[in-house]
């Protein structure tokens, strides 16, 4: 219990209303404001801002200085030392394994890469032009037609058999959209390759001939997967959290996060960026949108800098950096024609004292989409990455969700319609 206490006078009311304090190991104190549904009061918080609706031990992120932590380890480190299957079971089990374990939990993922062959029917349905977010909304919510042996959300094992299953199946699926949008064939995961080169394969690779990806690639490539596994309370994973507190099934959940997602306010970003560098078009217009930038009656703005949620500095941009620099260098197109814009609103931003002064700094997305566009990712499946990158976060706050005491969701309401009144004689 809190030794702190907040004491709210509310006018019309006689006597003062005493509210618990709480203190986390970081961050802002939290005020319990349950009691007051008691008085028949609410809080008023559109868009939940200021308020914590849930107890979370995973994520950790402070704006101000640019912090953020995987279960207490800073994002940097993790980036240089790790990769992204560590990081998954870093994530749902609260701290890294041992050798013994990381090597169970690798195999566990690499033996559960396939998904069932009634799933590749289900693409026939979709049209080809369909956006890749549709698909993979539908197909994860249908996991649950195939894999219903392990439901039983008051059941540990099933929620890690679960946990498994998405985290190794994502990729596939993810590579399917792909694939059936061009009209390829699927391609089998192969259990001899890692994580991040298994979906490069999956997404480039044909029957024709065998493809194998640069470790520089791979790399970059485990590193966006690593660097958006888990970002707090955002809207996918409240969104999940929310869906979880019903009962629904796993794979009904993380529907629910790919569908949150899949809001450009949300999961748009990086694709965001690459539709302004499409719009520039060309070098010479650079000072142009710069200007339009600095306007503050012109609608538009520089995509892939400054964050909402980091003040100062994003800590995932400057990994994503060098990331993005080592595979310009590997696929020797430092010329093509976005990048070059790309380096140049690089370098403008962060010398340029009005986007120094208001720290507007080129952010994750910005760089992870160049590296996705240089690989040969299109734009329409970025947020589809985003979505194989988060599972991870989102059935770790899943399963932290139903492995404690709780209750289903239900938030209130200012309502501001018309009174009762009867309907007309």
């Amino acid at each position: 219990m809190s030794d702190k206490k907040a004491t709210l006078k509310v006018e019309g009311l006689d006597e003062t209303i005493e509210l618990p304090v709480y203190s986390g190991t970081e961050g802002p104190d939290v005020i319990d404001v349950r009691a007051l549904s008691g008085k028949g009061l609410f809080t008023y918080d559109p868009g939940f801002v200021s308020t914590a609706a849930c107890e979370s031990k995973i994520t950790y992120i402070d704006g101000e200085k640019g912090i953020l932590l995987y279960r207490g380890y800073p994002i940097e480190q993790l980036a240089e030392k790790s990769d992204y299957l560590e990081v998954c079971y870093l994530l749902l089990n609260g701290e890294l394994p041992d050798p013994g374990q990381k090597r169970k939990f690798v195999d566990i993922v690499t033996n559960h890469t396939m998904v069932h062959e009634q799933i590749s029917y289900f693409f026939r349905g979709f049209r080809r032009d369909a956006h890749p977010m549709a698909i993979m909304v539908a197909c994860v919510g249908a996991l649950s037609a195939f894999y219903h042996d392990s439901l039983d959300i008051n059941d540990a094992h099933h929620r890690e058999v679960c946990a498994y299953r998405l985290i190794a199946k994502m990729p596939t699926l993810a590579a399917m959209c792909y694939k059936y949008s061009i009209g390829q064939p699927f391609m089998y995961p192969r259990n001899d390759l890692g994580y991040a080169e298994n979906f490069l394969r999956m997404m480039f690779g044909t029957p024709c001939e065998e493809y194998r990806p640069s470790p520089v690639l791979a790399r970059a490539m485990d590193l966006i997967f690593l660097l958006h596994a888990d970002h707090e309370q955002n809207a996918s994973t409240s969104t999940v959290r929310l869906a979880g507190s019903s009962g629904a099934n796993p794979f009904a959940c993380i529907a629910s996060g790919i569908a949150a997602l899949w809001g450009p306010a949300h999961g748009g970003a990086n694709e965001a960026v690459l539709a302004m560098l499409q719009e520039i078009g060309d070098e010479s217009h650079i000072p142009e949108f710069i200007e339009r930038a600095k306007d503050p009656d012109d609608p538009f703005r520089l995509m892939g800098f400054g964050h909402r949620v980091y003040h100062n500095f994003d800590p995932r941009a400057k990994v994503m950096k060098a990331s993005c620099d080592q595979v310009l260098s590997e696929l020797g197109i430092d010329n093509e024609p976005l990048l070059q814009i790309a380096k140049q609103l690089e370098q403008i931003a962060l010398q340029d004292d009005y986007f120094v002064k208001r720290k507007l700094y080129p952010n994750v997305d910005f760089y992870s989409g160049i590296i996705m566009k240089a690989i040969g990712i299109p734009t329409s499946m970025f947020t589809v990455i985003f979505a194989l990158s988060r599972t991870i976060g989102w059935i770790s706050h899943w399963n932290e969700f139903h492995s404690s005491p709780n209750r289903i969701g239900r938030p209130r309401q200012l309502y501001t319609g018309e009174k009762q009144r009867d309907y007309p004689a």
